[in-house]
């Protein structure tokens, strides 16, 4: 049986404890077989070679960091597979892979996907390697990838979340950085006016992992435990706050209804038609790799808040990503060093986030030396730190968050719904009402509890 370990070094609020067993619920509903007791198939390459490694990941530019490992270690060899991004259909090879008993020994996972990836006994125990390093991690990161005290990923960085805009373009038009959404929204009049082709943002619905988050942001728990069941609310005051407001920019066509990281996106991020994108902090690497002609000209400031007294509130896509050792792997001893070498080494890390992997997910990032001073990065931003606005906004993410099981169906759901409301013509608050009855139909098959 499957449960999240109760916090080792700090008491957890009950918000945090209801996630916990949210999600021991699930696993003990869905899982029959601990992946702790599948036996892994080897012990060490042949005496005297290097034991080799695959690594599966779509970082980009993650090679560096690898070949930093390869050049540091001549007993562990480790080959990047370069795969399409989890949600994409790179976790459902990996679980193929498994399955087939060919999979790589570390794969990159997102927080969110973790859950899944234990109901599909894909994941080796990796406790008796790592568990004596969790204190090199943030509490909560480190606990995203602990069940039933056993530990089953290293916590490679979050995504906290953030407003990328242009600057340059704002001030032209006499506007900031939008502290509120009420802020945003009059921005998004003034931008609108100034230029027929020009938007404050693109409302993306092919992005359920950004729906999720401005909702997390909001306030909203889509999951929760309610006695011996998951309790499912998409509809919550906090959600429905989040989908009329983008829904009253769409009416008023304040916001371009298209794909983010696609080629018309793509164009429009880089002749300015599009002027701010709340995104992760990994989002950085790609506004730099999309517009590169446009360096000096962006800025980065925090999502804006709901309630502008209040303190500062954030929230994350996806969670972040995490490395996870898959089943079967012939050398698990091995593959969690190099885990653990790649999320905490100081000089590991400092590529992983200038090149785009997220907020490092170590407790101490004084030694990080892309986060100091990192010229490529600030010079794109007029000189700004931006990793100053990722450290506030991920000390201000909400923690108790709970990722259930069968994410990836929730951001199908999601994302279908909403594509069709924007298709129909129907409200927004409607497509999340379907699913919320999407979900609850899920788990319901899977022999899931779900409370009325």
């Amino acid at each position: 049986m499957l449960r999240r370990s109760p916090h080792p070094r700090r008491s957890r609020s009950l918000a945090a404890g209801a996630a916990a067993g949210a999600l021991l619920l699930a696993l003990t509903a869905c899982s029959s077989d601990d992946p702790a007791e599948a036996p892994a198939t080897g012990d060490g390459g042949a005496p005297g070679e290097p034991v080799e490694l695959t690594f599966q990941s779509w970082v980009p530019n993650i090679d560096q960091a690898v070949d930093a490992f390869n050049a540091a270690h001549d007993d562990i060899q480790v080959e990047l597979e370069t795969i399409t991004a989890g949600p994409d259909g790179g976790y459902a090879t990996m679980i193929s892979a498994v399955e087939a008993g060919n999979a790589a020994d570390v794969a990159q996972v997102g927080y969110s996907s973790i859950a899944d990836f234990l109901l599909a006994d894909a994941l080796e125990d990796i406790t008796e390697h790592t568990a004596a390093h969790a204190d090199t991690f943030t509490d909560w990161q480190w606990q995203t990838g602990v069940f039933d005290e056993r530990v089953y990923a290293v916590p490679q960085a979050a995504g906290p979340l953030g407003m990328f805009y242009r600057e340059d373009i704002f001030t032209e038009l006499g506007l900031e950085a939008p502290e509120t959404w009420d802020q945003f929204y009059e921005a998004a009049k003034v931008v609108r006016a100034s230029d027929p082709d020009r938007y404050i943002a693109a409302f993306a619905f092919n992005q359920s992992p950004w729906m999720t988050g401005l909702a997390q942001q909001s306030g909203a728990q889509w999951f929760t435990v309610e006695g011996d069941a998951w309790n499912v609310d998409l509809t919550d005051e906090s959600t429905t706050r989040v989908a009329e407001l983008w829904q009253r920019m769409i009416d008023e066509d304040l916001v371009k209804i298209e794909a983010d990281m696609s080629s018309e996106w793509n164009a429009d991020i880089q002749n300015g038609d599009v002027l701010s994108w709340i995104s992760g902090s990994w989002a950085d690497a790609i506004v730099r790799g999309t517009a590169p002609e446009t360096a000096g000209s962006w800025g980065v400031a925090h999502v804006p808040q709901w309630d502008e007294d209040d303190e500062l509130v954030s929230a994350t896509w996806d969670g972040g990503s995490s490395s996870v050792v898959l089943r079967g792997t012939e050398h698990p001893a091995e593959a969690a060093e190099f885990a653990l070498w790649l999320n905490s080494d100081p000089e590991s890390v400092s590529i992983l986030t200038s090149v785009g992997a997220g907020w490092p997910a170590i407790s101490d990032t004084s030694q990080i030396e892309s986060l100091q001073d990192d010229p490529e990065v600030f010079d794109f931003y007029g000189g700004q730190n931006i990793w100053e606005v990722f450290a506030e906004a991920d000390a201000a993410v909400d923690t108790s968050w709970t990722w259930p099981p069968l994410v990836s169906t929730l951001y199908a759901s999601l994302t279908d719904n909403v594509s069709t409301a924007i298709e129909d013509g129907t409200d927004l608050t409607e497509a999340y009402a379907t699913t919320e009855a999407d979900m609850r139909a899920a788990l319901e098959q899977r022999g899931i509890n779900v409370a009325d």
